[in-house]
């Protein structure tokens, strides 16, 4: 992504803010996986939705003077010893030629510069409660600050969570954004039909999740977006089940809900498909009304509709659905009421996407259910799972979980459905998983 879509975020940015006023963004502290071993490092998604700066100890400070901002980055100098073990690093002179910086200064001066920075500024943007060790540098800046009153200095009249504005911001994607979600769907897609067209009975649950993280990283996206699940039989039956390490039965069901996250942005989604290649009746049934329930849902996805319809539509279809079938019994309306439905659906059908696979931004306004607007991006999936030893509930359905899931863009006059080349038809799931060879 070029530095011209980082400068019009922190444009917008600026605008947002009151006048004579500072935003203080830091990014994620490194994360220690086991003794000395790190994670492979994420920065944190506000500070790199304003600059695209990757690096570990790094703080964004953005000053609003009139109707202009000024970009301050704090990062790390070149050091050639450090280097010589974890690679370049773009330096003070890289944080304004590659980041447009408008002035950068080494992480080690933050304490010194910052209480002069907040000084006598009308409103302080900064998120407390994120970072612990970074809220007591914060609260030591304003104490600073505070103390040099007698001096005729005043401290920031308000602080202002900054994330109010920036998930504000980011709930409405760019062009740029759109474009590489675009990306990263497609990919994740691709990598769906590799992992149908590679299961079979005998292997185990994460012989696919390699099919998948091979997808991933040849097509360029280093990581997924969040820990695949990859759940055969039973296991499809537990929401967030990732041990991935059962072996997949020829009667089975597979449930894959995996991703990948392409520079930054993720993607979202899950097919259901028979390990043996052919849906049994009953998992027909259940897959279809699933289905049908997701694009019902779909349909309630358009500028005109709020954040709720596409959940109350997959409600409606499943419960009448397990009426038809007689997984649920009595009457339509006081099922939906009492939401006996969630027996077997007990799940909302939908969150943000974009750089955090949970996205921000807020589901309600003024407490009632956001209306869509273009450019934002949610997903949509139902599912039903039935548990072996259900009360009441037929042998022949015991096991089945399913899930349909699909990313989707509010478009000006309706939705585009990003990750639509992943198969979820029965006829295309079937289609590809019978050309094994």
């Amino acid at each position: 992504m070029n530095n011209r879509e980082f400068k019009k975020r922190r444009t917008r940015f600026v605008r947002s803010m009151v006048p004579n006023s500072v935003a203080i963004v830091p990014t994620a502290p490194v994360q220690i996986r086991s003794g000395d071993l790190e994670h492979p490092y994420q920065p944190d998604r506000n500070f790199l939705y304003l600059t695209g700066f990757q690096e570990a100890d790094a703080v964004a400070v953005i000053v609003r003077h009139g109707n202009r901002g000024h970009f301050i980055l704090f990062c790390g100098d070149h050091d050639p010893n450090q280097e010589r073990w974890t690679g370049p690093r773009a330096g003070l002179d890289g944080a304004a030629k590659f980041y447009g910086a408008d002035e950068a200064h080494d992480i080690s001066e933050l304490d010194n510069h910052i209480p002069k920075i907040i000084a006598d500024r009308k409103a302080l943007y900064y998120t407390i409660g994120q970072y612990e060790q970074f809220d007591r540098r914060f609260s030591r800046w304003i104490e600073i600050t505070r103390s040099a009153n007698r001096s005729g200095v005043s401290e920031p009249q308000q602080c202002i969570p900054a994330n109010r504005l920036l998930h504000e911001m980011r709930l409405i994607k760019s062009p740029m954004e759109i474009k590489l979600m675009k990306s990263a769907a497609r990919i994740s897609a691709i990598a769906h039909r590799r992992a149908m067209s590679n299961c079979r009975a005998g292997i185990h649950e994460y012989e696919l999740e390699a099919e998948l993280r091979h997808e991933f990283m040849v097509r360029g996206c280093r990581h997924p977006a969040y820990d695949p699940i990859v759940a055969g039989g039973a296991n499809a039956c537990i929401l967030h089940y990732t041990k991935n390490d059962a072996v997949l039965g020829s009667g089975d069901l597979v449930l894959i809900d995996a991703a990948a996250e392409y520079q930054g942005y993720a993607s979202d989604i899950t097919r259901t498909f028979p390990v043996s290649g052919k849906f049994t009746p009953p998992q027909k049934a259940i897959y279809e009304l699933v289905l049908s329930a997701q694009l019902a849902a779909i349909k309630r996805v358009r500028p005109d509709r709020h954040f709720d319809e596409p959940h109350q539509a997959a409600v409606q279809v499943i419960t009448r659905g397990l009426l038809r079938l007689g997984l649920l019994k009595g009457n339509y309306a006081k099922l939906v009421r009492n939401g006996d439905y969630r027996k077997f659906f007990m799940h909302r059908t939908s969150h943000w996407l974009g750089l955090d696979v949970h996205d921000v931004g807020t589901y309600r306004q003024n407490r009632r259910w956001r209306r869509f607007e273009p450019g934002m991006v949610l997903t949509v999936e139902p599912g039903i799972y039935i548990n072996a030893g259900s009360r009441g509930v037929a042998r022949k359905w015991w096991n089945i979980g399913v899930r349909i899931e699909d990313d989707v863009l509010v478009t000006r006059n309706g939705n585009e459905i990003l990750s639509k080349s992943a198969p979820k038809s029965v006829a295309e799931i079937e289609r590809i998983m019978n050309r094994r060879t």
